[in-house]
């Protein structure tokens, strides 16, 4: 009998083999360049860059242990395989749950990541091939020094509008890792000269960030200086956690359960009484005021009949 794969089964085993033949292609073109230009190997350009790759070998270890619990499986699979994640995946992942009111680690968050993550390849894919096609159109608009300053900050300017929506939920937790990370940032250009370091360190500095921010929210929330947090949830669980509270005051009135807990509290009562043998007395009480009722009756219906005759 074959065996249906669940969903989960089904992202694994596709993401793996795309992920593999992803490595393959990729880690393949150096060599089918060699192979097509006959060309040699220089190793002394080759041992220069080994530090380079190290470094990127971290980032990437380091990005996948940081970004896999917030796109989930699919959404990890895809992203990776098609690139761009800091820059481009995350964000548009993030958003995207952030509209719909779902929270990250959960199976609609996965679904909503997942689509994300897919319609932005396939804007990209597109906009890539507009682009190339039309790269001759466009060298003068690209090349415009008017315009170069605006193309140079376009990522800043996503980052931000970005920055405004979570920090705005509450600012206070965004003070110290902001500004840890513009200390080492500003610090590690300053002290090499080159600002490429600092773009090289984003992905290991990520990880830094979180712990830094995670560690600075609960020691905020333990002095109870972030105030009332149900502020920062998103307008889909405050709307989701309200009707789950009415379908529950609906379904189980305050006066039924006032009158449940009352009957549930006799009931126990009456229990422990018999417990105690109290219900054996009361039980022959009640029997001996019965006989004596019956007894009484009698005796008057017998002096009525005396007295008819």
């Amino acid at each position: 009998m074959k065996r249906i794969r669940s969903f989960d089964d089904q992202t694994h085993f596709f993401g793996r083999i795309w992920g593999i033949v992803a490595a393959v292609l990729i880690l393949s073109y150096p060599f089918v360049c060699l192979f097509l230009f006959d060309a040699q190997i220089d190793w002394k350009t080759v041992a220069t860059g080994v530090g380079v790759v190290g470094l990127y070998w971290v980032v990437g270890a380091v990005e996948t242990f940081t970004y896999t619990p917030m796109l989930g499986s699919g959404g990890t699979y895809l992203g990776f395989v098609t690139g761009n994640l800091s820059n481009l995946k995350v964000p548009c992942a993030l958003n995207c749950m952030e509209q719909a009111g779902v929270e990250q680690g959960t199976e609609e968050a996965e679904v909503i990541s997942t689509i994300a993550i897919a319609v932005s390849s396939i804007v990209t894919v597109l906009i890539l091939t507009f682009g190339a096609l039309g790269l001759g159109l466009l060298a003068p608009v690209l090349d415009n020094p008017t315009l170069k300053p605006a193309f140079d900050n376009v990522l800043y300017a996503l980052f931000g509008g970005m920055a405004v929506v979570y920090v705005s939920k509450n600012w206070k937790i965004s003070v110290l890792p902001c500004a840890i990370m513009l200390i080492v940032f500003i610090s590690a250009s300053f002290a090499t000269g080159d600002s490429a370091l600092a773009g090289t360190l984003i992905g290991v500095m990520v990880p830094v960030g979180v712990v830094v921010t995670v560690a600075s929210a609960r020691f905020m929330y333990k002095k109870g200086w972030l105030g009332e947090l149900e502020a920062a949830q998103p307008d889909g669980q405050k709307q989701t956690a309200a009707a789950d509270a009415a379908e529950e005051t609906i379904a189980s009135g305050p006066s039924d359960n006032a009158q449940g807990s009352a009957a549930v509290a006799e009931t126990a009562e009456a229990d422990k009484d018999c417990e105690s043998g109290a219900c054996e007395s009361e039980n022959v009480q009640s029997a001996t005021k019965g006989s004596e009722a019956e007894n009484v009756e009698d005796t008057k219906g017998a002096a009525d009949l005396q007295k008819k005759k």
